[in-house]
């Protein structure tokens, strides 16, 4: 039976939940907006089954891994799909070529009021709303067992998420369905909080006494390069912020588990990894500048290789080095804030406006602090 005494030790990936044949366990969100298993123990059987299948671990599967992966600096030839893409628009070009292939895709898009969550999609149409980062924790669901009956009905099918995701779905799904079956990861900064996005959703909402429309976590409109949100409301008033990318930046809105990563290494637990790339003038110095925007790409196995080969033709690719790619989350976990423990205490009995106020950018003091800065670095360059 899987119990979580520390909650450290567990992602949310749900592959217990899915995995039980007795549909013993729930996911239940405890009061920092976060899932982990519950067990019925009436339902329970102690087969052990849940706790075999758990991925959250230095061991997990990499066998079919390269001992290095190859690193490409990646855009997309379309320059349409670039501008819409928060990268090189990398996770399009593969999607388009299993959705040509009568496959299916499965990513994370918008719920309810921006809830982020897994879906399933079929069409390049409704690829769109997975495009772009989306720095929230995504809902599973049921979403391992979909993905397991596409793949028994001999569908191919790409399944983009998060490291601990990608390993859970892989632990999951197992060998013996695995041959269709084309994991793609990003290089991940940690999972925020989906009950705190809902609150500073909310927040926007009261301040401005209308509905949100639109959202995008990172806005080209300022630049790939830039970290700032925006928020369209019922009215086309569009707003741009970084309080979110601010708060999330800080590491105050992880899940427990981000701060231990087992996956924040070379060793992917998926077929294709994507990110920003970095540090792309070291391989190009003429391939971003535009600023619109460049994957990092790194090929990680032999049916990650097939599948990269399949979509050249839809992009631009340059080969680069391991140590010209290399970033904090490849190397090592992200640090979760000294204010961690603080802040949750403080989001648990302050109203959220409060929060703000004292953790984020839009109290008083950091306004004056972020002033000073603005004067001293214009006195610098004079």
């Amino acid at each position: 039976m899987i119990y979580i005494e520390n909650k450290e030790k567990c992602s949310g990936c749900t592959s217990c939940m899915s995995i039980c044949p007795h549909d013993a366990i729930t996911m239940q969100q405890d009061d920092c907006g976060f899932k982990y298993p519950k067990v019925d123990i009436d339902k329970c059987t102690n087969c052990g089954i849940c706790e075999r299948v758990c991925a959250f671990h230095d061991y997990y599967d990499t066998r079919n891994n390269f001992s290095t992966p190859i690193a490409y600096a990646v855009r997309h030839k379309n320059y349409e799909e670039l501008k819409t893409s928060r990268s090189g628009a990398m996770f399009i070009a593969l999607s388009d070529f299993i959705l040509s292939r009568g496959g299916v895709i499965y990513g994370a898009g918008y719920g309810e009021h921006f809830q982020v969550v897994h879906k399933r999609v079929l069409s390049k149409d409704a690829c769109k709303e997975l495009k772009g980062s989306k720095y929230v924790q995504s809902d599973m669901s049921d979403l391992f067992i979909q993905v397991k009956k596409d793949l028994q009905s001999g569908k191919l099918v790409l399944f983009s998420g998060t490291p601990c995701q990608t390993a859970g779905l892989n632990s999951f799904i197992g060998n013996k369905n695995r041959e269709n079956l084309f994991l793609c990861d990003i290089v991940c900064h940690g999972t925020p909080s989906p009950l705190v996005w809902e609150d500073y959703l909310c927040y926007w909402e009261n301040k401005k006494k209308k509905k949100i429309v639109k959202v995008d976590f990172r806005d080209k409109e300022k630049g790939w390069s830039s970290h700032v949100e925006s928020l369209v409301f019922q009215d086309g008033e569009k707003v741009f912020s970084d309080i979110w990318a601010d708060l999330f930046c800080k590491h105050l809105l992880l899940r427990p588990s981000c701060g231990i990563c087992p996956y924040a290494n070379l060793r992917r637990p998926s077929d294709i990894t994507i990110a920003d790339f970095w540090g792309w003038q070291k391989v190009d110095s003429t391939f971003n500048a535009d600023n619109m925007g460049c994957s990092l790409v790194l090929v990680n196995s032999e049916k990650g290789r097939n599948l990269f080969d399949a979509v050249c033709q839809d992009i631009y690719c340059k080969e680069a080095t391991i140590e010209n790619c290399m970033q904090p989350n490849l190397e090592r976990p992200s640090v979760l804030s000294s204010d961690y423990a603080r802040f949750w205490e403080d989001y648990g009995v302050m109203d959220f406006s409060s929060v703000l106020r004292k953790y984020g950018n839009t109290g008083i003091f950091f306004q004056v602090k972020r002033f000073v800065k603005c004067v001293i670095r214009k006195v610098m360059q004079r």
